[in-house]
């Protein structure tokens, strides 16, 4: 009787396991080919051209088959037409133009040594072709531009499709991303629970996806009126924490600082006090450094100037007094650093490894694996007072 019960629970979860087509392994990673959700269509779920959406996935096998961890891909986002429209014309706003194969590796990983904890588990990396880090949603279609805001939707289908697969009998899940994929990981961590709800164990885990609402070298807040564009022309408010939109203006609760106090489901938080692409684009965009002044020192910390070196240094301060002003809670893990980087989860080096970074002597890899599987919470700032290059 138990081998017949364990055998009825094995096949529950294989039924992901038509078997997904990898390509030979790189260096520190491999492969996987790409799954078009042609279906979605169907749900008005798609990408900006209105192509379907898609996603590439590793069967899990083994301890792992019950258990899924699902990265967001990164990309930033369109608040413009224009932009809109350039992005619908490649990879970052329509599946027509993807590459086929996706690389995985870091938490994607499926060797053991690199990946200990979730190395065997069902492994999907989702691509991002919205442009609002999967929140818009806008019924009518412009006849002249041809876009489609759908972001909310493509999560929705994505996820719903991952389930037939599944994932509805998933034991253990992790949604995750990093930069806009780690944005959408806080945006849509509630949403994923109520689309999974029977999952005995599932959390989020953001990387490079905290966002604080920064000023640039010249004072204006140029990510604010960015955001507030965004959420304008992707139809995002509806699909944004009610709590936070009925005490602040929509846009602000597209800043993690605003919007984690809402999220209900266990989150963990990795990301650099000195972000790169924050301190590249928010602190110094390009039509502020028109003579270049700024152009050696966005590469590569150890080429700033004593002063760049400062300015970068109170921008950290910002960062943190955004984060630190977050409520306490005990669910919530955080991993803090002081690298001149931008996204770890998907890199071996940053995630496991013996040059990864460490707080408490513990790569990003052990802390996470021991919030997620309750054996010690981790919450950590990096003590370093300032930038430094992280190999």
């Amino acid at each position: 009787m138990m081998k017949l019960t364990f055998r009825l629970a094995l096949l529950a979860c294989l039924a992901v396991v038509s078997i997904t087509t990898t390509l030979g392994a790189g260096d520190d990673g491999f492969y996987v080919n790409i799954t078009i959700v042609q279906k979605a269509t169907a749900k008005g779920a798609v990408c900006l051209d209105g192509s379907p959406p898609a996603y590439h996935l590793h069967p899990g096998h083994g301890s792992g088959l019950c258990s899924w961890i699902i990265v967001l891909d990164a990309g930033g986002w369109c608040s413009s037409i224009p932009d809109c429209l350039d992005r619908s014309a490649n990879f970052s706003g329509s599946s027509k133009y993807m590459d086929r194969w996706a690389f995985f590796a870091g938490i994607l990983s499926n060797i053991s040594e690199e990946n200990p904890e979730f190395y065997n588990w069902n492994r999907v990396r989702v691509k991002y072709c919205d442009g609002s880090s999967f929140t818009g949603d806008v019924e009518q279609v412009d006849p002249d531009n041809k876009l489609y805001f759908r972001g909310s939707r493509i999560f929705k289908a994505i996820m719903e499709d991952l389930s037939t697969k599944g994932m509805q009998n998933a034991e253990n899940a992790i949604l995750s991303g990093s930069s806009a994929g780690g944005l959408a990981t806080i945006l849509n961590c509630d949403k994923l629970k109520s689309l999974l709800p029977n999952v005995a164990r599932l959390k989020c885990v953001a990387d490079a996806g905290f966002f604080i609402n920064g000023r640039t070298i010249s004072g204006t807040l140029d990510i604010q009126e960015m955001y507030q564009r965004v959420v304008t022309l992707h139809g995002s408010a509806k699909n944004l924490p009610s709590a936070c939109t009925s005490a602040m203006d929509p846009s602000l609760c597209f800043f993690p600082e605003n919007v984690v106090p809402y999220v209900q489901t266990p989150l963990f938080i990795i990301n650099s006090a000195y972000d790169s692409w924050q301190i590249n684009n928010t602190l110094v965009p390009k039509y502020l450094d028109p003579e270049l002044v700024w152009e050696q020192c966005k590469k590569q910390i150890s080429n700033c100037t004593f002063s760049q070196r400062l300015i970068i240094q109170a921008f950290g301060v910002e960062f943190l007094k955004a984060f630190e002003g977050l409520t306490p809670c005990f669910t919530r893990g955080y991993f803090i650093m002081s690298c001149h980087s931008h996204g770890a989860i998907l890199s071996t080096n940053f995630w496991f490894s013996p040059t990864s970074p460490r707080l408490l002597h513990k790569t990003l890899a052990e802390a996470v694996g021991d919030w997620y599987f309750d054996r010690a919470g981790f919450q950590r700032i990096d003590p370093y007072p300032c930038a430094r290059d992280c190999t």
